[in-house]
């Protein structure tokens, strides 16, 4: 259901035009619900305000929906529809003129600023969290979701003007580091540690456990060097930070890969001086109570269990962090929402939080938990290796670029080497993204390789291939000249004309539910209707009057296809 309340760049107002008319026919300024069907057959946009106004009239819903189709049919001046029909059990369809397909497009063509693009959020400040990987522990594919994900969400954001805080809010603080420093300053080598740093520090977090299997006081030492680091002992802290440091390079390799960027790595440890001040607080409030030696928040209102706070030695954990955490977005950058872009796992741990918010009287319009699936493999089981160890990212993208290029080395014969590893770099990192980012996030995603390098399914390659052939279409023509759009009436071309005017609605539809998919069914039915379109229908060699309409068009869905491949963080490329 699409509401307008969207300004779109460039006026286009098709859907308020409709709602206008409606609007005058009922005699009320309330927002109307327009839907688009599934089924062409019942019209380009429909809406069921008739099932509405029934309940109030004591009506037939039928009944209203056939005499406001006659009062829209009767206040529609411009000729924007070509026809208005009611449909049971109240429903009204509207199909579009193609003179008002025309218009439309032709405010499309003459946008100068990407299609699309809106300035709707602006002055509305929106923090995505995602990513957050520990610190002296590799990536593994289990961060690829909240990367993709997170980053795809913060882009179609920014899109439509809001300002979008890219956070990764690192694992840099906890018990896990007085380990890591234990089993370094027993077994570890700096030089190793200087060598490969990360895959160093993981191997002694792992030797560790091995150890206190038949020595158990280790977890006694690890604490003690935990405490230290708390206490601010120099040399902890020192060995704390190199390990920071040298983890922070290897994630912005990968990074770097993925083509992701944030504006902040702000992370646990940020708020550690603030845990004491906080649970006294808390304790003060009455929000929280002592509990067999714990501090606990009860949430019995919430129908959800308490949540711990304080462990019985004093120590902080996770939410409690993240509770302070939110008090600082909220307070230092003014966020209007703030979206957590975490795994499903974590589900109950976002409902005490946003919980604890409300307790606590946080101001703040939205905080969102965008929870996801596994990652599985082909055979449907969660993506590990044989030894039953999670897969590490960096092996999956280079996978993904070694399968690509292969099919590469086939197909692009006529590139040189370095244009062939290009191209199989920007594909395989794109097959990544869409393999996720087209399905429900809330869903287990397969690891499907041939799906995913597929170049006839619903495919990251096959987006990108259809694009090339858009614009080796544009670089065979001449200079485009100005055109006549309504030479374009065949069904064809106002089928496509019509997807096309569906894009902002697509992007609008994300910033309510979240769920980047959306973005991936449009530009994959742009994408079919476009190679349908220039298998049977002449652009090229159309007569002088069409052709340059044509082009247009072409121009135009090229240019959504790439606006919309840009958003999933996916590079397009000319020529592939």
């Amino acid at each position: 259901v699409l509401f307008v309340e969207q300004e779109r760049h460039g006026g286009l107002k098709m859907i308020k035009e409709i709602q206008s008319l409606i609007q005058q026919a009922v005699g009320e300024d309330k927002a109307i619900n327009i839907e688009i069907p599934e089924n062409p057959a019942h019209g380009h946009y429909a809406t069921s305000v008739a099932l509405r106004l029934a309940r109030r009239e004591k009506k037939p819903p039928l009944e209203i929906a056939k005499e406001l189709a006659l009062k829209i049919k009767e206040g529609d001046q411009k000729g924007f529809f070509e026809k208005v029909e009611a449909a049971p059990p109240g429903f009204i369809n509207f199909w579009l003129s193609k003179k008002a397909l025309a218009g439309e497009f032709l405010k499309v063509v003459k946008i100068r600023a990407p299609y699309g693009k809106s300035t709707k959020g602006r002055g509305r400040k929106v923090i995505f969290e995602y990513s957050d990987p520990n610190i002296a522990k590799r990536m593994h594919v289990g961060h690829m979701r909240a990367t993709i994900i997170g980053d795809a969400l913060a882009n179609i954001f920014e899109f439509l003007g809001y300002k979008a805080v890219r956070w990764n809010y690192l694992g840099d603080w906890g018990t896990q580091f007085g380990k890591i420093i234990t089993a370094y300053k027993l077994w570890g080598r700096r030089e190793e540690v200087r060598k490969i740093p990360i895959e160093s520090l993981q191997k002694l977090y792992v030797l560790f456990h091995e150890k206190t299997k038949s020595d158990p006081a280790l977890e006694d030492r690890a604490r003690e060097e935990f405490k230290k680091l708390e206490e601010g002992n120099a040399e902890n802290r020192k060995l704390w930070q190199w390990f920071k440091t040298e983890s922070l390079k290897e994630f912005n390799r990968i990074y770097r890969a993925f083509g992701v960027s944030f504006d902040t790595y702000i992370g646990e440890s940020f708020y550690e001086a603030k845990m004491k001040p906080l649970v006294e607080r808390l304790l003060r409030s009455g929000i929280a109570k002592r509990s067999e030696g714990s501090v606990i928040i009860p949430l019995d209102e919430f129908n959800l269990p308490p949540a711990l706070i304080q462990k019985s030695d004093g120590a902080s954990l996770y939410l409690t962090r993240d509770i302070a955490n939110l008090e600082y977005r909220i307070s230092k950058y003014k966020a209007e929402r703030i979206v957590y872009v975490v795994g499903n796992e974590q589900t109950l741990h976002f409902s005490q939080l946003f919980s604890i918010a409300q307790l606590l009287g946080i101001q703040g319009s939205g905080y969102i938990h965008v929870k996801f699936g596994l990652v599985l493999g082909s055979d449907s089981k969660k993506l590990a290796t044989r030894e039953g160890r999670t897969i590490l990212l960096e092996k999956v993208i280079s996978k993904a670029i070694d399968l690509t290029r292969r099919i590469v080395e086939k197909k692009n014969r006529g590139f040189s080497a370095g244009q062939r590893e290009a191209i199989a770099r920007a594909v395989g990192i794109a097959a990544l993204k869409y393999n996720d980012l087209s399905q429900n996030r809330l869903s287990d995603i397969t690891f499907d390789w041939d799906k995913m390098l597929n170049l006839e399914g619903n495919s990251a390659p096959y987006l990108m291939y259809t694009y090339a052939r858009l614009r080796s279409i544009l670089r065979k023509a001449k200079k485009p000249r100005r055109f006549d759009a309504d030479t374009l009436e065949s069904r064809s071309d106002t089928d496509l004309i019509l997807t096309l005017l569906r894009f902002p609605d697509a992007l609008e539809k994300i910033t309510q539910d979240y769920f980047p998919h959306h973005l991936t069914d449009y530009l994959y039915k742009l994408a079919k209707q476009a190679n349908a379109f220039y298998q049977i229908e002449p652009v090229l060699k159309a007569e002088p009057k069409l052709r340059d309409a044509r082009l247009a068009l072409v121009g135009a869905i090229a240019d959504t296809l790439k606006t919309g491949l840009d958003l999933l963080g996916i590079r397009s490329l000319e020529r592939m």
